[in-house]
């Protein structure tokens, strides 16, 4: 699968894309699914997506960084069929998504609030702050969509002195879960987070 090009800037970083790999995997895109987005940015995870799924509808509440997505993905070969609404969550989220990523946290308890009433099957979020890591957290549990947790670290190599060194990005938390859920936590607990 061809890499995402991203030339032109959000002045926000784009999910990194080992982080990408690790949701798109826990979002198991399938060629008929219609993935909701929230929170656009660079349009990186709406590339990779649309690489995957039939539809993508993605939100960005910044009309300038919605302008990047669609530049971005503009320099991209997807063959899905992508919409991108100015919007601020929940408002502008489809009632037809098959699974939804958050990649911002703001209003991020309607959303979840909207992906039960909606029936979403599959509901990712990533968060780089602890304590809304936390408060999430409780918002998957409290609405039974929490499935596992996941902490991302990834460190980058380079040349120092002739060796190698490494420099660690900021750790990023994955909450993975969804209305199908069986069991919420506990299946997670019980099975080792896996599905």
């Amino acid at each position: 699968m061809a890499s995402v090009s991203l030339p032109h800037d959000a002045k926000a970083g784009p999910t990194k894309a080992e982080v990408r790999a690790i949701v798109l995997d826990k979002l198991s895109l399938e060629p008929t699914d219609h993935l909701a987005e929230v929170g656009s940015c660079t349009g990186a995870v709406t590339i990779a997506a649309a690489r995957r799924a039939g539809r993508v509808t993605a939100l960005e509440r910044k009309p300038g960084r919605l302008e990047t997505t669609r530049r971005n993905l503009d320099a991209n070969d997807v063959d899905a069929d992508v919409v991108l609404r100015d919007a601020e969550a929940p408002d502008g989220l489809p009632a037809d998504a098959d699974a939804l990523f958050l990649g911002g946290s703001r209003n991020y308890q309607a959303v979840l609030d909207h992906a039960v009433e909606t029936g979403v099957d599959r509901v990712v979020m990533n968060v780089s702050r602890l304590e809304v890591a936390g408060d999430a957290t409780r918002a998957f549990r409290d609405r039974g969509l929490l499935d596992e947790i996941l902490q991302v670290q990834v460190s980058r190599g380079y040349e120092l002195a002739g060796a190698t060194s490494f420099d660690a990005n900021n750790p990023v938390y994955v909450l993975v879960g969804g209305t199908s859920s069986a069991g919420g936590d506990d299946a997670a607990e019980a099975g080792g987070g896996e599905r």
